[in-house]
């Protein structure tokens, strides 16, 4: 069905031409499903722009052939590939609410496509696209036609998308990090609803994606690329299990699982022992019949109903959840940006919950619980340099000035493992997980005792996310931090966390030692969370 042979990608830039896919070569056959894996930057991305031929104004193919049901795709007209577009390929981009235009009723965009290849009229388009949300397991479907993107959760969102890429029947669909943000069940929702799709209509798919438990699970083969090449591809069994590349052997010695400990995760030259840490007596932090009621349109919605914890000092409490269950919401009381509407926030004893959120805001505790945000790029200024960024809370919380301030971000810089000369760079010159360390350096730049890890590498490549991940064990027993992490990827919970806590509709319906509970889980809910975690093919031996 599509045949590569040999493609060169390049970008024209100010310091010259880049080659980001470097003359690569595979094929695809008809009903196989295909995995593209490796870290940001290897060229999984811009390999589907450039098949779609929807490549920024400054890239272009230099070389090579792409020929898909013989059709060259790189010599094709722009009016033939309009036709191609939806029509025989179809596309899910890795961010849905950017896809989707937010001021269109998404029913209306599923029109757009069905009408764009003449597969509806104005008189059917309706009937049509409420048949496609349904076909993508839409409740009351006929409702959802008439929302506005802004309207919906992300996992509806992507299911939108699913809807548009697959309403005209195509026979090649290109995923592109379809389920970046998801939570676990609704990541895994959206794929099972995928693949059946996929299968049931007998279409090929080429998944791209830097998960490699999802890759094993969803492909019949896998190809591993870095630096804008292929360096080996082959069955997920094989491949994962028994890696022959030392790049393949890094990212699935990398990727959080079971058994796995989380100096591990590193590689063998860069683990040293993780220093001892005891946790504490004391509690820090009591959380008693914690609530928040908001006020709909159509009655009351509780977000959080009284919930009650313990964080001990020392101690990293995982919390985890579907989205919507009032994971973001706590974590926004907890971290006094939010007022409870009910319920108490004993830190040290004093009940920090009968300061409103603005008055908190000068409160001499404010420095001492700190948040490190989910998205590193959207909690980072892009009109701050790195060093302004972690200076901002010295100077709001603190009386450095001058040297004394500047001393102090150098030296939280390398407490981070952030080169000096990178604090001069903006967030849009820094990569990932750069800004990570970033955020991280600027959270503890007052000295927290508390801090509250809100999904810090969900979107981080799993080498990079193994360092992170490491860089927060190493600075909890340096700075005897406690941890609240917040995450939905229980692998990584595992690693981290010394007790879990699980959150259904706004309860805690699970909590324990994250072994009693992972191993041996209470609550049906909790089973069902772990059952949806991808797991990647555990490595034998280098073959």
């Amino acid at each position: 069905m599509l045949s590569i042979k040999d493609l060169q990608v390049a970008f024209k830039t100010r310091k010259g031409e880049v080659t980001a896919v470097k003359g690569i070569s595979f094929a695809l056959a008809k009903g196989e499903r295909l995995g593209i894996v490796g870290e940001s930057g290897s060229g999984k991305s811009v390999t589907s722009y450039a098949l779609m031929r929807i490549l920024d104004a400054n890239g272009r193919i230099t070389a090579g052939d792409a020929v898909y049901s013989g059709i060259d795709l790189r010599r094709a007209a722009e009016r033939d590939m309009r036709d191609l577009r939806g029509r025989e390929i179809g596309m899910i981009f890795q961010n849905p609410r950017a896809a989707l235009n937010p001021i269109r009723k998404v029913g209306h965009q599923i029109e757009d496509v069905l009408r764009q290849h003449g597969r509806a009229s104005r008189q059917d388009a309706r009937a049509k696209a409420i048949a496609a949300l349904e076909a993508v397991r839409i409740r009351d479907a006929q409702a959802r036609y008439d929302a506005y993107p802004f309207e919906l959760s992300g996992g509806m969102c992507q299911r939108v998308v699913c809807a548009i890429a697959l309403a005209c029947d195509p026979r090649l669909l290109i995923m592109d990090e379809p389920t970046t943000g998801l939570d676990i069940t609704t990541q895994k929702a959206v794929m099972d609803l995928v693949d059946d799709l996929v299968g049931a209509r007998g279409m090929s798919s080429i998944l791209i994606t830097h998960d490699l438990g999802l890759a094993s699970q969803y492909c019949d083969r896998i190809v591993v690329m870095k630096d804008g090449q292929i360096v080996e591809e082959g069955p997920p069994e094989r491949l994962l299990g028994a890696p022959r590349h030392t790049y393949t052997r890094k990212l699935v010695d990398a990727t959080p699982r079971r058994g796995v400990a989380i100096r591990e995760l590193l590689p063998e030259e860069d683990r040293r022992p993780l220093p001892a840490h005891a946790i504490g007596a004391e509690p820090l932090l009591e959380v008693r019949g914690l609530t928040k009621t908001y006020q709909g349109k159509s009655g009351p919605v509780h977000a959080v109903r009284g919930i009650s914890f313990t964080v001990r000092e020392g101690q990293s409490v995982g919390l985890v959840g579907e989205s919507g269950c009032g994971k973001s919401t706590t974590s926004a009381m907890l971290v006094r940006l939010l007022d409870p509407t009910s319920g108490q926030l004993l830190y040290r004893g004093e009940d920090l919950a009968r300061l409103p959120a603005a008055e908190f805001a000068r409160h001499p505790l404010r420095g001492k619980i700190q948040m490190v945000f989910q998205d590193a790029t959207d909690s980072l200024n892009p009109r701050h340099s790195a060093r302004m960024t972690i200076a901002e809370p010295l100077k709001r919380m603190t009386a450095l000035k001058g040297a004394a301030l500047q001393a102090r971000v150098e030296e939280l810089a390398r407490l981070t493992g952030l080169p000096e000369h990178l604090l001069e760079r903006f967030p849009h010159q820094l990569s990932g997980g750069q800004k990570a360390r970033v955020g991280i350096a600027r959270a503890i730049a007052t000295d927290p005792d508390f801090l509250i890890l809100d999904e810090p590498t969900a979107a981080l490549d799993v080498s990079i996310q193994a360092v992170v991940l490491n860089l927060l064990a190493d600075l909890r027993v340096r700075l005897g931090m406690s941890y609240l992490f917040v995450s939905h990827d229980l692998n990584v919970v595992r690693l981290l966390c010394d007790e879990v806590i699980v959150m259904k509709d706004g309860e805690i319906v699970d909590a324990g030692p994250v072994a009693q509970v992972m191993d041996a889980p209470a609550h049906p809910y909790t089973r069902e969370l772990l059952m949806a975690a991808p797991q990647a093919p555990i490595p034998t031996a280098v073959a």
